[in-house]
């Protein structure tokens, strides 16, 4: 357990899933946390987690907050100042698979409508909470990415294209407010057994394609997922604990972050956990 006692953070998208896991990991390591989603049962949810808090030290808030709603999230950030007096992490976890089929094929809107909650929605949230962290000094901000952001995802190119986005903004966020204190990455979590899976089951092989269908049955199948590893993660790029680590992509399932503290003036010298462009030379073929 990474120390994030008193910490106050908070997380998008968090009444069911990764971001419920999040929150959940954080409020019994002693945090403070927003939880915040589009619907009224954030309230219940955060009645629930209030009673692990007790036990923890830890305190919860519940607010309804659109994420595409530059209103809703200063409503979000103020309620959270004044609940618990200031805001030193952000964990950017909202987002949906948007429309499932061929590009050419899909309805625009909901695409449209998918990188609107998953790239804008994550901006205009950093740009709600920025200024707070300024304020207080530093803090961190963590994104959930997800595969789209390092390959290619036939039928899910909303998905896909919003996701790689993020990781480019992260990385480009954490260069901006090195400056000012503030550690910026983000996370790929790994398979997980949420709704999405349930959605890409229920539209079938015919919609995302064989493989992706079959990929995600397996993970359907799995007795555990990594939400909590995920949740580990994120606790870490929260705490003191990860100080000095940004701009990075880390796969909670894969990487040995636990022991990025031993390499960091390593890690912040190279390009290594980044989206970068692979040249011919990398890949050892000469084209000239």
């Amino acid at each position: 357990m990474f120390d994030v006692r008193g910490k106050a953070v908070i997380v998008t998208g968090s009444s069911m899933g990764c971001g419920l896991a999040i929150a959940e990991n954080l409020i019994d390591g002693g945090a403070f946390v927003s939880i915040c989603s589009r619907h009224e049962q954030i309230f219940e949810i955060a009645k629930e987690l209030q009673e692990r808090g007790l036990r923890s030290g830890g305190r919860v808030l519940g607010v309804v907050c659109d994420i595409t709603s530059e209103g809703d999230l200063q409503n979000l950030v103020q309620a959270t100042c004044l609940q618990f007096g200031r805001i030193d992490g952000l964990v950017c976890n909202a987002s949906i698979y948007g429309p499932k089929g061929p590009f050419h094929k899909v309805d625009l809107s909901d695409w449209l409508s998918a990188v609107q909650i998953n790239l804008v929605g994550s901006a205009l949230t950093c740009r709600a909470v920025i200024p707070y962290l300024i304020d207080n000094g530093g803090g961190k901000i963590v994104f959930l990415s997800g595969g789209g952001a390092t390959k290619p995802m036939p039928n899910l190119s909303a998905y896909a294209a919003s996701k790689a986005g993020v990781v480019r903004f992260a990385e480009t966020l954490a260069e901006e407010l090195a400056v000012h204190g503030i550690d910026v990455n983000s996370v790929a979590p790994g398979a997980l057994k949420t709704r999405l899976v349930d959605e890409i089951i229920a539209a079938g092989p015919e919609s995302v394609g064989e493989q992706f269908y079959q990929a995600n049955l397996k993970v359907q199948s799995l007795k555990d997922d990594s939400r909590l590893r995920a949740a580990d993660l994120c606790a870490y790029l929260l705490s003191n604990s990860s100080d000095g680590i940004t701009g990075k992509l880390i796969s909670a399932v894969w990487d040995p972050w636990e022991r990025f503290n031993d390499h960091t003036d390593q890690l912040l010298k190279s390009d290594v956990y980044t989206l970068r462009r692979v040249v011919p030379e990398d890949r050892g073929i000469a084209l000239g």
